[in-house]
């Protein structure tokens, strides 16, 4: 193994369909229109000099090292900024272009510390590169005038020099080696859509500076890492390489965070990561990244890991650490003996949405032909199975309809119920730039996220209150059809004629209006109306949306009106359009995919089908039950009764995830044998009485499958620090438990997942390694995948336009409990935070806070950063308080990454109607000022330390 090695271009690339023919050095070269002379020259094989071009941003021409010679031309212009021409002819190298390269490197070097031998960059130095490249063995110049190298000149402080910043947790800024090139600010802005570099200075006091000459830790900065990928010199350089030096060798696999599912180059050294690198030819995330995939991998190597299986009869007990065959035997007694005491349907399990496919795939395959029923779910029970409902109801199929390439084409963006800023970053910054090219952007959000108004962007914002989503998709429905500005054509041809008039007669009624709803959904009609009249008539018109559209008591039909909306309006079946629900974890499509939910098996095909259940029974050689199983809330009632004694939980905590923390504790203290197979000791681990420690994504082979459909491969680039791959660990459970599964890599699991998968059935490690992805359906009729999904009709043939009522959620506020709390997340931690709080990205969130509007604040006696007590019908926790206008008056907001505040504990059990996704986003809570932490906090962190405690292992005689 080597190094990947990626060319840079020097600038992007041009997406014109014209095509020009030139002459460079010689050699005619045919590129689009548009392009720059720098990339046709590297096209035809010829690298021109450079130092502020690359391919990931526009063209500078700054440095005056990329001149060339155009035959008919005076001068030497910039290659970099000079688009071809027909007939143009062009040299790279003369006599005048060696010296004028050679006069601007030794201008540079002249002005730069000559530290090459102890650089953090040596060995990967652009500036060291040139300067080989333009012949440079003399500098004229030296130090005795104005420089910026030296911290003292002559004996005397020198004013010019800059300290290194440091502040950062993963990589350090030095000015003194900064040659201001300007592709570090140019990422940030271009790349990354946060403006937090700029140049400060003229001429020689010029300097790239953070904000308004801050620290990197104390500006804007979001730490996605453009700016140090851009560096050509070691001015931005990653802690980690100047810790333990220059890769040698790297690997491409897919980012283990959000549901982007971006690509990395893992850098390494031997089995040590040195740095994760964007990878370009990533389809997802084309070369960026953000601050957790970029750099939050450290949680791989964290102390709290737990390497070895460990067993305890009771939750009481200390953990005893076992080899891994005693855990397998002591489980399987366990589960046999509960199934025998209790019955078959007795026991169950949680597959993993941070799990790969093939590892999903066999988790559900052990609980159906192993365990003999279809007691299996997943954390989209909790998330988007509303978005699996509604979609497969309107459409035909439970996924989003685009790729994210897509939104280049996008010309209005509607936004509902999510924060891609924080949540979904690098779809964020590919959005915004489509948004700083002229798209328009709606948000439909109750709180005012960082996506409402960014640099250079201003959405029109509809904040409404918490649990009205169908009051206002169906009021902006209400504008589209008693405004004439559906689109009747797409209609007729595409969805069934006769639902669509029920509908838009539905919609019409004056009690959908604008005006008329206002009142529930404390929406100005006005703004309402504008939102509708651009969505409708502004173009390719794409609705992305999130957990604060599923996670209500009408998730799934919120999501049905959400398809409404995009088929009233022709916003399906091609680029720049569609619904696209962004998922919160990077394998949640794919867990939903791979049969997790109890009704389903693989490929969304329900288990009472006897044709479907035969192709299974006869490759897996067992009878399957053929009645659907027991959903998540389902399995903890039943716990709770006495007739549910039995889980196996692969990498999920479900104790700290789920709703209504107080019910899930008395239903895992009901149990009598809770499997927990993860990294590291979660919440859900203090009830378990067998742990089998799992590996990370770096640690294993296997797929993931994104929020675009879009299934990549995850490539093991160290062995397992547990000695086993997840997969193996299920399939040694398994054969404990009587069910043999025999595969000796996970390439096998997927032949057979595309052997009992229709939209899978083209899927191999081979294709996946030649196309580098690929998104399903990928079959006979589209053997390299379908990026848009619905071009020319719909899976399910018509779509289906269905009434969507709105009914208010049973939650309401009162004297008691006046405010209304909704939860998200925060850029810097991930879901319940078990990696992320086990990295540096704690310096940015080190607690979870309830942001609190001042108005309500100042009736209640509350200041910035008091403890305050948040307290429903479920339960009550503290926490600090942040007073913000981003929330309204009557709303509060708090994240849920921290463990200590159990923001969970005050969300009750209301639920979706269809599929019992809880209802996270409202809950009506009051709030009172407090002295900290409160008596069940205590009594629960009491409870985990004590649960926690892990016997020393017995000496050998």
């Amino acid at each position: 193994m080597s190094l990947i090695e990626e060319i840079d271009y020097g600038t992007p690339r041009s997406k014109s369909e014209t095509m020009v023919t030139l002459t460079i050095d010689g050699n005619q070269v045919t590129v689009p229109e548009g392009t720059s002379i720098m990339r046709a020259a590297m096209d035809a094989g010829h690298q021109i000099p450079k130092l502020c071009a690359t391919d990931m941003v526009d063209a500078f021409g700054s440095c005056r090292l990329c001149v060339v010679e155009i035959e008919g031309r005076a001068g030497t212009p910039a290659s970099c900024t000079t688009p071809v021409m027909n007939g143009l002819v062009v040299h790279t190298q003369s006599e005048r272009l060696k010296k004028l390269r050679k006069g601007v490197m030794e201008l540079y070097i002249s002005d730069h510390p000559l530290d090459c031998l102890t650089c953090g960059a040596n060995g990967d130095c652009e500036l060291q590169d040139m300067a080989g490249a333009v012949g440079l063995r003399d500098v004229r110049y030296g130090y005795e005038g104005e420089n910026h190298v030296f911290a003292k000149s002559h004996g005397e402080i020198n004013a010019a020099w800059m300290p290194k910043d440091e502040s950062n947790p993963y990589f350090t800024y030095d000015p003194s080696k900064c040659i201001v090139c300007s592709r570090c600010v140019r990422a940030c802005e271009e790349v990354q859509g946060t403006f937090a570099l700029t140049i400060s200075g003229r001429g020689f006091d010029s300097r790239v500076s953070p904000g308004m000459s801050e620290s990197f830790l104390g500006s804007e900065c979001v730490s996605c890492g453009a700016c140090v990928q851009a560096c050509p010199t070691a001015t931005l350089t990653e802690k980690s390489v100047i810790e333990i030096g220059q890769p040698e060798h790297s690997v491409v696999t897919t980012c283990a965070y959000c549901g982007v599912g971006c690509t990395f180059k893992a850098e390494m050294r031997g089995e040590e990561v040195v740095r994760m690198v964007p990878y370009k030819d990533g389809k997802a995330n084309r070369g960026h990244s953000c601050v957790k995939g970029r750099f939050a991998w450290g949680y791989t190597n964290h102390k709290e890991r737990i390497l070895n299986p460990m067993i305890r009869e009771r939750i009481e007990d200390p953990w005893r650490e076992v080899s891994w065959d005693e855990a397998f035997s002591f489980a399987a007694a366990r589960m046999r003996g509960i199934q025998k005491k209790y019955g078959r349907d007795a026991i169950g399990g949680i597959t993993s949405s941070r799990c790969t496919n093939e590892e999903t795939y066999l988790v559900q395959k052990l609980i159906r032909a192993g365990f003999g029923n279809n007691n299996v779910d997943t954390c989209a029970r909790v998330c988007h199975s509303p978005t699996g409902y509604g979609l497969s109801v309107t459409f035909g199929t439970s996924a989003g309809t685009q790729d994210f390439d897509s939104v280049e084409n996008t010309d209005v963006a509607m936004i509902i119920g999510a924060n891609p800023a924080s949540a979904h970053p690098v779809f964020a910054s590919r959005l915004k730039k489509r948004l700083r090219q002229g798209a328009k952007l709606i948000v439909i959000d109750p709180r005012r996220t960082e996506m409402v108004e960014s640099p250079h962007v201003k959405a029109l914002h509809l904040p409404l209150m918490p649990g009205t989503n169908v009051a206002v998709v169906t009021a902006l429905a209400h504008v589209i059809v008693t405004e004439g500005l559906a689109n009747e054509a797409f209609v007729r041809e595409r969805c069934d004629w006769a639902e669509f008039e029920e509908w838009a007669a539905f919609v019409a009624q004056p009690k959908h209006s604008p005006e008329a709803t206002a009142i529930l959904t404390g929406v100005d009609p006005k703004t309402l109306r504008e939102a509708a009249r651009i969505y409708a008539t502004g173009g390719n018109g794409a609705i992305y949306y999130g957990l604060g559209v599923t996670e209500h008591s009408q998730g799934s039909t919120t999501v049905i009106a959400i398809a409404n909306l995009a088929m009233a309006t022709g916003n399906i079946g091609r680029p720049g359009v569609g619904v696209n629900p962004l998922r919160g974890q990077n394998n949640v499509q794919g867990s939903c995919d791979m049969g997790s939910f109890p009704h389903e098996l693989p490929g969304y095909r329900h288990i009472s089908g006897d044709a479907v259940r035969d192709q299974f029974e006869a490759l897996w050689n067992v009878k399957l039950n053929p009645e659907p199983g027991l959903r998540i809330p389902n399995m903890f009632d039943a716990a709770i009764e006495g007739t549910f004694m039995g889980l196996y939980v692969q990498g999920e905590d479900i104790l700290q995830s789920d709703p209504n923390t107080k019910h899930v504790v008395a239903a895992l203290s009901a149990m009598e044998c809770v499997i927990v197979h993860d990294l590291f000791l979660n919440e859900t681990a203090n009830y378990a009485h067998v742990f089998l420690p799992g590996s990370s994504f770096l640690e294993k082979d296997g797929t993931f499958t994104n929020a675009e459909r879009r299934i990549q491969r995850v490539r093991k680039v160290m062995s397992p620090k547990n000695g086993m791959a997840d997969w193996e660990v299920t399939i040694a459970l398994a054969k404990a438990m009587g069910f043999e599964m025999n595969y000796s890599h996970p390439s096998e699991i997927m032949d057979e997942i595309a052997a009992l998968t229709p939209t899978f059935a083209g899927v191999s490690y081979a294709k996946l390694d030649e196309l580098g992805s690929v998104q399903w359906p990928c079959n006979e009729k589209a053997p390299e995948g379908t990026p848009v999904m619905h071009i020319g009709g719909f899976v399910r043939g018509k779509g289906k336009f269905v009434v969507t009522e709105y009914v208010a959620t049973d939650e309401r506020t009162g004297p008691r409990f006046p405010l209304l709390l909704t939860t998200g997340r925060i850029l810097s931690q991930y879901n319940v935070g078990a990696q992320t709080r086990r990295t540096e990205n704690v310096v940015w969130h080190a607690e979870d806070r309830l942001e609190i509007h001042p108005h309500d604040a100042e009736q209640r006696g509350v200041r910035d950063g008091d403890w305050v007590r948040l307290q429903s019908r479920a339960g009550e926790t503290t926490l600090r308080a942040e007073l913000t206008d981003r929330v309204a008056p009557g709303v509060v907001y708090t994240t849920f990454h921290h463990p200590d505040t159990q923001a969970n504990v005050i969300t009750t059990e209301y639920s979706d109607w269809a599929t019992n996704c809880p209802e996270y986003k409202v809950t009506a809570v009051q709030i009172s000022p407090s002295n900290g932490p409160s008596d069940w906090q205590k009594s629960y962190d009491e409870q985990a330390r004590h649960s926690r405690r892990i016997a020393p292992a017995e000496a050998a005689e």
